[in-house]
């Protein structure tokens, strides 16, 4: 298995940089490949800009779809860019590990994706007609390859659940794991998730360590979340609606777009 972390947290010595050499670590230990994309490390460039873009013309509106696309056909997009773009088409395992801010990936992760899932690449890719709408949701450039989030909040777990005050986690990390991996064709795992980090001691640290080293070690044989891909049936095309038909008893909000156990996923 080649394995590649992309990891957001700007202090080495932070639990995430912590987990991080744990994954890598039981990976290696494992036999597996692995390569960590640390973004703060890096020097990661975040915003998303003319300066991604060197041929575009200068006298034109920066339109960025359209330079996203122009640059990735013709090869002139930047290196840094090109580089993650290797990684990523080289991994069949991408594991994007953050803390959790403001109910969300820090700024420098969201520019990570917003850089290098060029247009062309991650998305605008496929046939569009009556009968499809381009390669996604389940179809694209990393479909075959799996993603998984590995995630830090302060909160309690209690929190974050069904009732809790700040929203399932789930729903939370949903436009990450349906829009941001789904889309370009990953199948994706249920995410690992630490609450109350900044309360850790070491014996929570262990605790959390073998938890991750034991979802490492099952990464091949965990069931991904079941989400119902755009091209097979299940959506009008284009109105991209579920077909009235399609009822899944006790669902409702994003997990609509999930399928039942019985179902097969793409």
């Amino acid at each position: 298995m080649r394995v590649l972390v992309v990891l957001a947290h700007p202090e080495p010595q932070s639990l995430n940089v912590a987990l991080s050499k744990v994954i890598a670590e039981e990976l290696q230990t494992g036999g597996h490949e692995v390569q960590v994309s640390d973004l703060y490390a890096m020097g990661w460039k975040s915003n998303i800009d003319r300066a991604d873009f060197p041929t575009f013309p200068k006298d034109k509106p920066l339109a960025i779809a359209k330079a996203s696309q122009l640059a990735y056909t013709a090869a002139h997009l930047t290196e840094d860019v090109m580089a993650e773009q290797k990684k990523l088409l080289w991994a069949d395992t991408v594991i994007l590990q953050f803390p959790l801010w403001w109910f969300s990936m820090p700024a420098i992760l969201k520019g990570y994706v917003d850089r290098v899932w060029s247009c062309g690449f991650a998305y605008g890719v496929g046939e569009h007609s009556d009968k499809r709408y381009g390669d996604r949701y389940g179809e694209g450039v990393f479909a075959g390859k799996r993603a998984m989030l590995v995630v830090t909040a302060g909160g309690w777990e209690s929190h974050y659940s069904a009732r809790g005050i700040n929203g399932p986690i789930d729903d939370l990390l949903w436009p990450i794991n349906h829009g941001i991996l789904y889309y370009p064709g990953f199948t994706v795992l249920p995410a690992f998730v630490a609450f109350r980090v900044d309360r850790y001691d070491k014996a929570a640290f262990d605790a959390t360590a073998d938890r991750l080293r034991e979802r490492i070690r099952t990464l091949s044989a965990t069931d991904p979340i079941p989400f119902r891909p755009q091209n097979m049936g299940d959506y009008e095309i284009p109105a991209m609606v579920l077909r009235d038909d399609i009822q899944s008893e006790g669902q409702e909000g994003f997990k609509l777009h999930q399928a039942p156990s019985s179902e097969k996923q793409l």
